[in-house]
Formats: C-alpha cells, sequence, structure tokens
C-alpha cells in the first residue's frame, strides 16, 4: 500500500504533510524540525547532502551547493540574464533549451536538483510512517503546491522533478489554494478571499471566491522574482558597499547568514546586531548595529513592489478591499512587522497569521491530497490559468484563445485559414503572455498541420482547440474542417525534460539507492550530533553555570562533559558514523546529571513566588 502526502517545495524551504483522522500533520523530523531547508550539496566523493547538512556547506563547500533552486524551473537561459552574479554557481545551456547548473564537476538541469529535495521529503515521510508501526506504507503519490503565478513550463518542471524523485503527482495546486484550504476557509458558505504569499523566491496575490464548496480563483497576479532572497541581497549589497570590496564565495555565505538571522531577529525585536564571522575574504569579520525602523524604510520599495499586484488582482476580480472577506498572509517573509502593516492598511483589515507561516503551504496540499484519495469532502477546486494562450498569426501577431485569469480546466478555440495560394501546411506556433506581438510573448512550442490540399487562399477552415487540464498543462490541436485532417500535441515546454532524460533520472536514482541510504545514515548522525552539542553548550553557556557545578556537579564531572563535547565535535569533522554516534552517546550521557540539574532549576525559577492556586 502506498500514502500519499502533501508537499510544499519552496524557494528556502520545502515541507512534507498529510492526513490522519482528518487531520492534517505536518512531518517532522525526529529532533522536531519541520523544515528541510531547499539546498543540495555535492561532497567532491559523490555524495550528495540536502537540507541542513547542505546548507551548513554552504560556508564551507559554496561552490559545490546549489540554493534558490526554485528560480530556476522552468526557465530558460534568456530568462536568467539579470540573475545576480554573486550566487555561487554557474549555468548554462542553449536558446529554448533546459538551462543547467554547473555545481563543482556537475551539470545538472533544476529539475533534477529538486528531485533530490523532493527524494529527501519521500523518505522523512516513509521513515515517520515506519516509526509509527506502519511498515506496509511507501510514499509513492503526493500534491505539490507552486506559486500561482508559475507559467506551463515551471509547472511542468516540477511534474519532472516529482517523476525523477519517484512520485506520482497526482496533482499541482497553487500555494494560495493550498493557504485557504489549511485555514479550513473552504468550509464556509460562501465568502472572498485574498492570500499574499511572500516566500523566500516568489511573491503571489490570489483572490479566491468559495461558495457551496465550491473553490474559484478569481484573479492572481505576482512575481515569481520577489522574495525573502532580494531582501537578504539587499543588506548583502549594504555590507559589501560598507567594506569596500568584494569577497570569496565563503565570505558572501558568511555574510549571507548574518543578514538572514538579523532579518528574523527584528521580526521580534526592535533592534539586533549584523554580526558576520570571519572567513576568507572577511579575515577581520564585520559588525553592525540595525534598528527594526531602519529596516523597514530600506525594505519599503521592496514591500511597495508587492502591493501593486495585489491592486492589479483586485481590479481583475471587479472587487474593492472591503468587499473581502479574509486576507491570509502565507510565508515566510510575512513575519516582518513592516510586511504585515502594509498588507492590513491595504486590505483595511487584519490578516490571518494563526498558522505557521513556513507550514500553511503544506498542510493546505495535504488536505487537498486527502480529498482526492479519500473524497471525504466534498470540494472543488476551481484554479486560473496566470497568463493568456495564443498562437501567433500572420505578420507576428499575438492571438490569444484562453486569457488571462480563465477558470481551469478551460477550453477556447478560434477559426484561421490560409494567406498564400495553394498551401498545404500550416506552422501553428503556441504562445504565452500578455503582449500583442508574438516576438514580445513567451513561446511554449511549435508543430505542423501538414496534409492540407492545394486551395485558394483563405479557403480552408482550420480550428485550432486549446484544452487545459487540472494541473494547468495544455494540449492543443489543430483541425482542418474541410478535410478532417488534424494534428494533436500536448505542449512540451521549451524548457523542461525530455521524457527520456526524466525516466534516465529515475533508473540513476535506483542505481545509487544503496550509497546514498548510506549517505543519508552519516547525515542523520551528524544531525543528532549536533542538536546534542547545541544543547550542551547552551547549558554551559547559562550565567550561574560555574556556581551550578560548584555546587551542585560531581567532582570532574564538568570536566567529562568538556572533553566529550570535544570529542563529538571532532568526531563530525569525519566521515566515520559510527564514531559520531559514539561520541554522541558518550556526550549524552556525560550531561545526563547536567541535564536533570538544569531543568530542575528551570522548573523551580518558573514556579517561583507562585501559589498552588495560580498553576
Amino acid at each position: 500500500m502506498g500514502k500519499v502526502v502533501g508537499i510544499d517545495l519552496g524557494t528556502t524551504n520545502s515541507l512534507v504533510a498529510y492526513v490522519k483522522d482528518s487531520m492534517p500533520v505536518v512531518i517532522r523530523d525526529p529532533n522536531g524540525d519541520a523544515l528541510v531547508p531547499s539546498v543540495v550539496s555535492f561532497g567532491d566523493d559523490g555524495t550528495v547532502y540536502v537540507g541542513r547538512e547542505a546548507q551548513r556547506r554552504l560556508l564551507t563547500e559554496p561552490n559545490r551547493t546549489v540554493y534558490s533552486v526554485k528560480r530556476f524551473m522552468g526557465r530558460g537561459i534568456d530568462d536568467l540574464r539579470g540573475e545576480s552574479t554573486s550566487l555561487p554557481f554557474n549555468f548554462n545551456g542553449e536558446a529554448g533549451g533546459v538551462v543547467r547548473l554547473t555545481v563543482g564537476e556537475r551539470e545538472l538541469t533544476p529539475p533534477e536538483i529538486s528531485a533530490y529535495i523532493l527524494r529527501e521529503l519521500k523518505r522523512r515521510a516513509e521513515q515517520y510512517f515506519q516509526n509509527q508501526g506502519e511498515f506496509d506504507f511507501e510514499v509513492d503519490q503526493a500534491v505539490i503546491t507552486v506559486p500561482a503565478y508559475f507559467n506551463d513550463a515551471q509547472r511542468t518542471a516540477t511534474k519532472d522533478a516529482g517523476k525523477i524523485a519517484g512520485l506520482e503527482v497526482l496533482r499541482i495546486i497553487n500555494e494560495p489554494t493550498a493557504a485557504s484550504l489549511a485555514y479550513g476557509l473552504d468550509q464556509r458558505n460562501h465568502g472572498t478571499v485574498a492570500v499574499y504569499d511572500l516566500g523566500g523566491g516568489t511573491f503571489d496575490i490570489s483572490i479566491l471566491k468559495i461558495e457551496d464548496g465550491v473553490f474559484q480563483v478569481l484573479a492572481t497576479n505576482g512575481d515569481t522574482f520577489l522574495g525573502g532572497d532580494d531582501i537578504d541581497s539587499l543588506l548583502i549589497e549594504g555590507i559589501l558597499a560598507d567594506i569596500g570590496h568584494k569577497t570569496t564565495p565563503e565570505g558572501f555565505q558568511a555574510i549571507r547568514k548574518a543578514v538572514i538571522q538579523a532579518k528574523w531577529d527584528l521580526s521580534d525585536a526592535e533592534a539586533t546586531e549584523i554580526k558576520v564571522q570571519p572567513a576568507p575574504g572577511l579575515t577581520e569579520g564585520y559588525q553592525i548595529s540595525l534598528k527594526r525602523s531602519e529596516f523597514a524604510a530600506r525594505i519599503q520599495p521592496f514591500i511597495e513592489r508587492t502591493l501593486i499586484p495585489c491592486q492589479q488582482a483586485l481590479t481583475d476580480a471587479g472587487l474593492q478591499p472591503k468587499d473581502l472577506d479574509e486576507v491570509v498572509l502565507v510565508g515566510g517573509s510575512t513575519r516582518i512587522p513592516a510586511v504585515r502593516a502594509a498588507v492590513e492598511k491595504l486590505f483595511g483589515r487584519s490578516p490571518h497569521t494563526e498558522l505557521h507561516p513556513d507550514e500553511v503551504i503544506a498542510i493546505g496540499a495535504s488536505v487537498q491530497a486527502d480529498v482526492l484519495v479519500s473524497g471525504r469532502r466534498e470540494m472543488l477546486l476551481l484554479d486560473v490559468t496566470p497568463l493568456s494562450l495564443g498562437i501567433e498569426t500572420m505578420g507576428g501577431a499575438a492571438s490569444k484563445i484562453i486569457l488571462r485569469n480563465s477558470t481551469v480546466p478551460a477550453s477556447g478555440h478560434e477559426m484561421f485559414t490560409t494567406f498564400v495560394e495553394n498551401q498545404t501546411a500550416v506552422d501553428i506556433h503556441v504562445l504565452q503572455g500578455e503582449r500583442e506581438l508574438a516576438a514580445d510573448c513567451r513561446s511554449l512550442a511549435r508543430f505542423r498541420l501538414s496534409g492540407i490540399p492545394p486551395m485558394p487562399a483563405g479557403l480552408p477552415r482550420i480550428e485550432v482547440r486549446f484544452q487545459i487540464d487540472a494541473n494547468g498543462i495544455l494540449d492543443v490541436t489543430a483541425h482542418e474542417q474541410r478535410t478532417d485532417i488534424e494534428q494533436k500535441i500536448e505542449v512540451k515546454p521549451s524548457y523542461g525534460l525530455t521524457d527520456e532524460e526524466v525516466e534516465q533520472r529515475l533508473i540513476e536514482s535506483f542505481e545509487h539507492a544503496e550509497e546514498d541510504f548510506e549517505s543519508r545514515l552519516l547525515i542523520e548522525a551528524r544531525n543528532e550530533a549536533e542538536t546534542v552539542v547545541n544543547a550542551t553548550e547552551k547549558s554551559l553557556r547559562r550565567p550561574d553555570f560555574e556556581m551550578l557545578a560548584r555546587e551542585e556537579l560531581d567532582s570532574g564531572e564538568k570536566d567529562r562533559i568538556e572533553e566529550a563535547l570535544s570529542t563529538l565535535k571532532n568526531a563530525m569533522l569525519g566521515e566515520d558514523r559510527t564514531k559520531i554516534q559514539e561520541a554522541t552517546h558518550a556526550l549524552n550521557e556525560a550531561t545526563q546529571h547536567l541535564a536533570e540539574i538544569v531543568m530542575n532549576r528551570t522548573v523551580l525559577e518558573a514556579l517561583s513566588g507562585k501559589n498552588v492556586g495560580d498553576i
């Protein structure tokens, strides 16, 4: 038997969830961490690291590590000309072909890299089910979310990544739709909801109408190149300007880590310090104070950029802010107080923030997955296509057949004819975009309807029909009605992988399964070790530790703890999993008495000054 899960394949972090007893559950690792950083790193010995371990390697092996790969999904080399030159990996590719990222000695496509992240989520879920005693279950089906503004190529690239990871992707759904499901807004008899989704790499705004179980996206807008990464870049550029020179990849990642921490701190504090640790190219480190008000002022233009699509989506839906019943915030970047204030001011109401902003999308995806396989809830999702679809006509004009914000599944058709005497074939050029000229729109596919009998110009009647399925994938049919000649194509986006390429990647994943599993065990041992090290160091940093050691620790116990801690740190630098596990066990045993003392003191501090009636 198999389990179906919901997956949020995010720019910064990814998550997996499922529904148990009608309740969505976010799947966590043994340490309680739900987030898998969307980072992949490749060791020089062929080991592939995903998640926390890969994230750590950003500081030591930046040239072998990829992050924010979602920004590359389904995009061509021409789309990426404006990408930041500070990224620690290069990309290349031919015009009209799939982009390839150079990481170490490897060249990989974005779907291949994303597949490593999906495979890790699949592994985490299967391990979780096994620990729950459900040994017969494997995860083989998933619903995966994408930004509402993802186009056909980007959606297809996401499905390719799922296939490479060994998952049958039952449905691709928009992230704002998933967010509304997570909040249970589909249970309303009727209502209109705005979902403001500002993640690490993308921004979406969707206006949804919910009525009697029918879930309709009225309008969507956004920017696939606007997110928390851009805030980070803004702060990084300020530091680079301060120090007056560029730095090494290691130095860049040290700066990036520091500004991300400062950004997080300012969500809870009025001021913080940006502390950059010394690194190659930044030997003296860097430190500067930053107030929340200063931070808000610096990112105000960025926030304003998100409000323009919001206003356009309201216009497309024919609504005013006062017409909305609910506003939902999604994505880690919505923790920023200035963002929340701007959204509240624009829409005139306090937005929903009750659920963890990083977990909302995965929860909603799991709800949709459960609906698909169980049918326990009567619900119909009616998403929209974010951009118009059409074909090139005579003179290079773009004729739209399915308009932007049309509800999907959707279909449309138009009649065309020939412009040349005795023309026996017609080239169909499929386009996506809002511009009037084909040259200004995105090319999705080309195919030829041939075999038309010679006829005078204007006499053939050629019907071109577009059909978009529930995943937003497009089929195009050209039919000459006088002769019944027909040609049909499932539009394979210009920047997707071929079926053969996807199949080859899937085979390779099976061939390397054993070595991948061994690498996984090593990573898990390191993760567990790091948790124990962090907990121990936190106890040793307590202001009252020296007094605690004198009064309550046995003679020599402090030295034994410090020796076990040092042994474990050294073991973590190596590749011997057994040594790491043994050193972790030794530190756990050495700190058991300390942990009991700290716990007792914490409880006493919490109860100090209270009587029984207060508890």
